[in-house]
């Protein structure tokens, strides 16, 4: 299977338009626009039912301490951990693409809270739901895509990996308000194929020169 996207090129950082958050000479960081990136697929194999996509960026700090801290910078050696930012199982088998701002468009104070999305899908639930559980201001269920939105002062490039899975099965065994890890899980044995792309992006001003 072979994925392609006219949104990014593979590899190369992310354009502004499809980040949760902005450099802000003020502030360090504002909100943007927010749109998923449009994807399209193809050499699909045969058997294929459904559709699942998940997105996410493996460079997130496992400690907060150096996180956006005025005169400080997120240590490169610092262990990192997982984020995910997009997650929807059951795309219809016939599908091929999605288009920009198809899913996401604009940042959504409190989440999207929508399980079911474009195409008849089902939305499993992004990281930032629990990154801004304790705001009072933003805390909410975030369904679906929500863009990158690294630390301000990380000092290395994150990577965002988007991946689409042919899988042999109609409906996902996952319940509720499921997660990208619990995706994977439930999705094990049922993949016939997978493709992926990757783009970067940074917030860091020293790292966007």
């Amino acid at each position: 299977m072979k994925l392609t996207t006219g949104s990014f090129r593979n590899g190369g950082p992310i354009p502004d338009r499809f980040a949760f958050a902005i450099p802000d000479p003020d502030t360090h960081v504002k909100f943007s626009e927010n749109v998923n990136p449009g994807l399209s697929w193809e050499e699909v194999p045969d058997g294929t039912r459904s559709f699942a996509i998940i997105c996410q960026d493996p460079d997130v700090p496992s400690r907060a301490d150096d996180v956006n801290q005025e005169g400080r910078e997120v240590p490169a050696d610092l262990p990192r951990v997982e984020f995910f930012h997009w997650v929807a199982v059951e795309l219809p088998p016939e599908l091929r693409s999605i288009a920009e701002g198809e899913f996401c468009e604009g940042v959504m104070p409190h989440g999207k809270n929508v399980a079911l999305g474009p195409r008849g899908c089902r939305q499993g639930l992004n990281d930032f739901t629990g990154l801004f559980a304790g705001d009072p201001d933003m805390a909410g269920k975030f369904f679906g895509y929500d863009g990158p939105a690294p630390p301000w002062n990380d000092s290395i490039l994150h990577h965002y990996t988007f991946t689409v899975y042919a899988l042999d099965i109609e409906e996902v065994p996952v319940v509720g308000e499921f997660t990208g890890q619990q995706v994977r899980e439930a999705i094990d044995g049922h993949v016939l194929a997978e493709a992926s792309i990757m783009g970067t992006y940074t917030q860091n001003p020293r790292l966007r020169s």
